[in-house]
């Protein structure tokens, strides 16, 4: 063979090796059965690099078919890990029985513990994923599994109830369509066709029949509107202060786990008692609802590039910190909070949250009386009132609550949105007081938990008293930065709700959640009150019956602004 054909033989002998290269995959995986305590065999995928012989596990436990999580996985092996899929229990191609949560906390130890007796596990393991998922994490770290080492929810609660609940108000169409897409549907049963009429119905606890079957679990949540015993097997918040665990946690302002998520981080900061934990947590929080995470464009509202973040690249930095070690130079993993403030579309970092340098500023509330919809006298400043201005006040319909959001051909009733949207239709309605101040000269900038104070009375057992902050842009779009709801029988307790007494005038607080933004110049700051946010929560009866009451009463609801009532919003603002 002469030295031509020797050469044209190498190359053709590399050209193979590199062809069979490329169609050997990086990133093998594998589906193995996992055995529970009581013999119930789990689902579970194995993704790894075939030279890869022993390293950290992360895992990932799921009701949403663990073929979803495919690319994340892949992406956690190439870079080293050992990633685990797993179907919980009763769902896709798990055995046993599907019971929300009621599982996880077990089913999480016991695969733990088996993944730490598997010789490719190094013997460390992190957890990820977002809202259920996120909380399969909590349950599972709760039980204090060997091996564990650090975990990273996601946009979900430490505390079921007051991510149902909030202020006494249910986020109704969130469960029961979730109930209705992950519960087991009797042959011949079908989904309801109309959401509105079901979501409508009373009483409360015969929503899940009228979704189309029978959904005991379903039932028990609709029903104990109260935070009693029945939440306990979900409740965490005073255990996971025991935890020794380094976490990452991620949310977005218009989630509705934003207070869920951001309330387990500064638990975990400032009260673990562990000071090595308190050290190790982080927040990420950004401009986005449940299903946007990291992305630019929010309902009607493009927050910029800026805005974009890769989230399963930032689980993917904490991970190669926390499990194999390593120290990247320039990367946020080590910054305790970083945050978005909506407006000038700008990240920040922080020590804590709230963070430092701002103070709470009241605004309050004006009117000659008729603060009822855009077009009417609601003013918004610095100053308390003087004079005896007149009361406010509105009718609450519970067969025609205010909608959470504008309702379109595009956007019905029932497609209503966490995410930033046009107010301008809702405010309208005269069942709306708007309150607008006059548009800003200089910026307004504000970082931390806001929340309103007023003075109210009602001349029915109950109602609610919903409360939106709003940034008015110059050409008028009304852009929804935060909304808080209380339920008035609730206003005092959790455990203990008390009817209201027609006309007595109480003081509310009611949570608007964190935010961080800036009123830009030539933007006005307004507060919208109403009382209803439907289908998001349910409608307030009025009658004070609770869950299994059929009755319902329109409630004239009314809001002091005077010199010994002044009724305001608190936001933490920048001096």
């Amino acid at each position: 063979m002469n030295r031509s054909h020797v050469i044209s033989f190498c190359l053709l002998l590399c050209a193979v090796q590199t062809l069979m290269a490329a169609e050997k995959p990086m990133v093998q995986s594998r589906t193995v059965q996992v055995p529970m305590r009581d013999g119930v065999l789990l689902a579970t995928d194995v993704y790894q690099r075939p030279n890869v012989n022993q390293a950290p596990v992360v895992l990932m436990r799921t009701p949403y078919n663990k073929s979803r999580a495919k690319k994340a996985a892949e992406r956690f092996a190439e870079a080293g890990l050992i990633a685990v899929v797993q179907d919980c229990r009763g769902k896709f191609e798990s055995e046993g029985i599907f019971y929300p949560y009621d599982n996880e906390g077990q089913d999480g130890f016991d695969t733990i513990e088996w993944l730490g007796k598997q010789p490719w596990c190094n013997g460390k393991i992190g957890m990820w994923g977002a809202s259920y998922v996120g909380a399969t994490q909590w349950l599972a770290a709760n039980e204090h599994p060997p091996g564990l080492v650090t975990i990273a929810p996601t946009a979900t609660f430490s505390s079921f109830y007051r991510n149902l609940y909030l202020g006494g108000a249910l986020r109704i169409s969130l469960i029961a369509r979730w109930a209705s897409g992950n519960s087991k549907k009797p042959e011949g049963a079908e989904v309801t066709q109309d959401w509105r009429g079901t979501l409508l119905h009373l009483p409360m606890s015969e929503v899940d029949d009228e979704i189309g079957w029978s959904i005991p679990w379903l039932e028990g949540m609709l029903t104990h509107p109260k935070h009693d015993g029945y939440w306990n097997r979900t409740e965490l918040t005073d255990d996971i202060v025991d935890l020794k665990l380094p976490m990452q946690h991620i949310v977005g302002y218009y989630d509705f786990f934003s207070r869920e998520s951001v309330n387990n981080f500064t638990r975990m900061q400032q009260l673990a008692r562990d000071p090595e934990t308190r050290r190790q947590q982080q927040l990420i929080l950004g401009p986005w609802d449940h299903g946007s995470i990291g992305r630019s464009k929010v309902g009607d509202v493009d927050f910029g590039e800026n805005a974009v973040i890769d989230a399963a690249g930032e689980n993917l930095k904490w991970f190669e910190r926390r499990l194999l070690g390593k120290q990247p130079e320039q990367d946020h993993a080590g910054v305790p909070v970083r945050y978005f403030s909506m407006g000038d579309n700008v990240w920040f970092n922080a020590t804590t949250w709230p963070p430092h340098g701002f103070t709470d500023t009241s605004f309050y509330l004006h009117s000659n009386g008729k603060a009822n919809t855009s077009a009417g006298d609601g003013t918004l400043d610095l100053c308390p009132s003087t004079t005896d201005e007149a009361t406010d006040r509105f009718q609450a319909d519970p067969n025609d609550p205010a909608p959470a959001c504008p309702v379109t051909e595009k956007r019905p009733l029932i497609s209503a949105t966490w995410a930033p949207v046009d107010q301008r239709p809702i405010e309208k309605r005269n069942d709306v007081l708007v309150y607008t101040s006059e548009p800003y000269t200089e910026p307004l900038t504000f970082a931390g938990n806001a929340q309103a104070k007023l003075f109210v009375s009602a001349d029915t057992p109950d109602a609610d008293w919903v409360v939106k902050l709003i940034d008015v842009h110059p050409d008028g779009f009304s852009q929804n930065l935060a909304v808080g709801i209380l339920r008035g029988r609730f206003r005092n307790s959790e455990q203990q709700p008390t009817p209201l007494k027609p006309g007595e005038v109480y003081e509310i607080t009611v949570d608007l959640g964190p935010i961080a933004a800036q009123i830009g110049k030539g933007h006005r700051l307004r507060v919208d009150i109403c009382g209803a946010y439907f289908p998001l929560f349910d409608r307030n009866p009025n009658s004070g019956e609770g869950p299994f009451g059929k009755n319902a009463k329109i409630s004239t609801e009314r809001v002091y602004h005077d010199p010994i009532r002044p009724s305001r919003i608190i936001l933490p603002c920048k001096p």
